[in-house]
């Protein structure tokens, strides 16, 4: 089983208690179909047990296979320069097979984005090395699929695309901070 070698940080994206005991992590690739249904399941997780849990999101793009999830994450990225990566992350995810830089254009602007500003965040260094960032932290923590869940830095094996699964290495994890 692999470990987190970046830990969480300032950079992540983050959702739920950032005080919480237990820190799942997710390298996701916004076109994948895998991470398409893995979506409502942290969804539904985080509104169960979200002040048990800190969320955080990391881009893992495999673009040989996946020609739109780069963009994908770029927009998420550009969003979240506006404070909007989430509603960004969820749109995408709610609209997986329609993924092209022209409806990217739409969902932004339909989150009432400034599209100047959207536009030079796309295209800056800035967001291309947050996206390689997470993509590297990812390599070298063992990912190799999209999605990969790490429990308090151990990769959560037992995921097997159900909520049960997901459930379980939390409460498990929950269980093992309680001794």
């Amino acid at each position: 089983m692999s470990a987190l070698k970046t830990p969480v940080n300032s950079n992540d994206h983050h959702l739920g208690n950032s005080n919480a005991s237990i820190i799942l992590v997710e390298y996701g690739d916004f076109e994948c179909p895998y991470c398409g249904r893995a979506h409502p399941l942290v969804k539904r997780l985080l509104e169960e047990k979200g002040d048990e849990i800190h969320f955080v999101f990391r881009n893992f793009p495999l673009r040989k296979i996946h020609p739109n999830a780069y963009d994908a994450a770029v927009a998420a990225e550009a969003a979240g320069k506006q404070n909007k990566f989430w509603q960004m992350h969820d749109l995408i995810f709610e609209n997986q097979k329609r993924l092209s830089w022209s409806f990217l254009l739409s969902l932004a602007d339909g989150l009432d984005l400034n599209l100047e500003q959207f536009f030079q965040d796309s295209k800056s260094n800035e967001v291309k090395n947050k996206i390689e960032t997470d993509f590297e932290s990812g390599i070298r923590s063992g990912v190799n699929r999209t999605p990969t869940f790490f429990l308090n830095g151990s990769q959560v094996s037992s995921y097997d695309e159900s909520y049960e699964s997901l459930l379980n290495a939390v409460q498990l994890e929950s269980s093992m901070n309680q001794h």
